[in-house]
Order: C-alpha cells, then structure tokens, then sequence
C-alpha cells in the first residue's frame, strides 16, 4: 500500500485528489509542520528537503514534491496523460506553468501577506505576479475546457490544490471573483467524485493551528540562525 505524507496545504491536496482519482489504496500519514514534524529523521530520510508530500510506493520507490508524484502515478497507471506528441507537449507546458509559476508564487503570496512582517516591496512583487498568472491561466479557460487541453489530465489535477484555496491567497483582490473562466473550471472539478474525497483527508486528521514562535522556528527555521 502506498504511504501518502500528508499535510492540509495545498500542495498535498493535488497528490490526494491524483490518489482518489485513480481509485488506488493508500494510508495517509499525518505530519504536522507547525509542531516541527518535517525536520524529524524519520521523515527526512523519506525527503531531505522537509516538505510534505512525500509518498513511499508499493515498490518502495521514494517520491517527493507533490508534482514530481502526481507525474510519477500518471505514469505508472497510464491514465490521466493525453495521446500523441502535440496533446502531450501541449499538456505538459501547461503542467509547469502550475507547477513552477501559479503554484510557488501563491506559496510566496500567502507568505508575505500573511506571515512575514511589513515588507511593501516583496508583498507587491508576489500579489501582483499571482494576480497575473490567474490571468493567464483565466485566459486559457476562455478557450481551453480543461487546462492541459481537451481533456482533463494531470494539468487540472495539480492546479485544483491550489486554486481551491484562491480566496485565501488572493483575499483582499476577491479571490476568483475577477476570473469567472478559472472560476467555472474549478467548480467542475471540484464537483468530481474524487475531489470530494480527497477534500474530506482534512476532517480526518487534526493539525496545531497556532502560529506562534514555535510554528514559525519549525516552517521558517532559515528567519532564525
């Protein structure tokens, strides 16, 4: 059985719906970032850079970063993944703009509006790139029904983690409210079966919720050498 590391940040969430989707059998295993959980031997050998997700396959084959995963299993299963060599650049380019653009710089937004101190110039830079990948992304929407192209695929996957927490990391400028394409896709998704269960993994485990000191030494550790 596969072990998911898991975590209710967005980024696990795109592994968990990748999961659910194609009906595998998996145990969830809780770590809790706020507590320091990360930076434990235990969890380090199965990634060294700290961050959850991380999964152990069947095999023992060792994955971390929640896109290098849902990658791994599109592979593996064959599914989710388009045919031909056009349909599947196409996809793909689509892929990394989520997983190297929408997805981090949400991660920074979230950071420098929410946790760190009052610094004017790198909350500008963040909410103002966020707001411009959503307007990319919204653009295709208008004339792409599923973000990878045709079909849905690993690209809607992995964009639905993070865009399902839009209103959070986009609160002051009215999360989706200006982005009505991204707005309709998202409520597809959303509304599938394996969305439904994979958004339900977060009433199943508690996490600390405080922000206090010791949350900020255990998930910003590099703010306190």
């Amino acid at each position: 059985m596969i072990k998911f590391y898991f975590h209710t940040t967005p980024n696990p969430f795109k592994v968990a719906l990748m999961l659910e989707e194609l009906g595998v059998a998996y145990e969830t295993i809780p770590v809790d970032t706020r507590k320091g959980e990360q930076h434990l031997p235990d969890f380090l050998a199965i990634n060294p850079n700290a961050k959850l997700p991380a999964m152990v396959d069947e095999d023992g084959t060792v994955i971390f970063d929640s896109n290098a995963m849902v990658l791994h299993l599109a592979q593996k299963h064959g599914k989710f993944l388009p045919a031909g060599h056009a349909a599947m650049g196409e996809m793909l380019s689509w892929y990394f703009f989520i997983a190297t653009g929408l997805s981090p710089f949400s991660g920074q937004a979230v950071h420098f509006t929410r946790a760190a101190p009052d610094e004017a110039y790198a909350r500008n830079r963040y909410t103002k790139e966020i707001t411009r990948h959503y307007k990319v992304l919204d653009d295709r929407l208008a004339r792409s029904e599923w973000v990878g192209g045709a079909d849905y695929s690993i690209a809607d996957i992995i964009a639905w983690g993070w865009v399902r927490m839009a209103g959070f990391v986009m609160e002051a400028d009215g999360g989706l409210a200006n982005f009505p394409n991204v707005q309709a896709w998202f409520d597809k998704v959303d509304a599938r079966p394996a969305a439904t269960r994979a958004t339900a993994l977060q009433d199943k485990h508690s996490f600390k919720q405080e922000m206090d000191e010791v949350a900020m030494r255990a998930m910003f550790p590099q703010n306190f050498d």
